[in-house]
C-alpha cells in the first residue's frame, strides 16, 4: 500500500513523503486565501481583501518556499520569494495605517 502510494506521488523514500505533505500544506493554506476573500466579499456584497487573506499568503509562502528549497527549484523559489517580499509589505502597510489611525 505505502509503495502504491509512493509510486502515485512520484517519492522514493519516506522524507520525500513528507515533503510532498508539507508541499501540499502551504498549496492549501494558499487556496484557503482565496476563500476566505471570496466569503468576506459575498458577505458585504464587495470585492475586498480581508487581513486574513495576507496571513493565508504568507503562511502559503513559507510552506511552498521551504518546499521549493528542499525540490531545489530556482524558478519556484524566486517565485515565492517574490510573493513574499509582496505579502509582508502589504501586511506592514496595514499595520502602519492602523498605528496611524490609532
Amino acid at each position: 500500500m505505502l509503495e502504491t502510494l509512493y509510486s502515485w506521488l512520484h517519492v522514493d523514500s519516506f522524507q520525500e513523503f513528507v515533503w510532498v505533505i508539507i508541499g501540499l500544506g502551504g498549496q492549501l493554506l494558499f487556496t484557503a486565501r482565496f476563500l476566505v476573500q471570496w466569503i468576506a466579499s459575498e458577505r458585504v456584497g464587495r470585492s475586498i481583501v480581508p487581513l486574513a487573506f495576507w496571513y493565508f499568503s504568507l503562511g502559503g509562502g513559507i510552506v511552498l518556499f521551504a518546499y521549493a528549497v528542499y525540490r531545489r527549484d530556482p524558478v519556484f523559489i524566486l517565485g515565492q520569494s517574490m510573493g513574499l517580499t509582496i505579502y509582508l509589505r502589504n501586511l506592514w502597510l496595514i499595520y502602519a495605517e492602523k498605528r496611524r489611525e490609532a
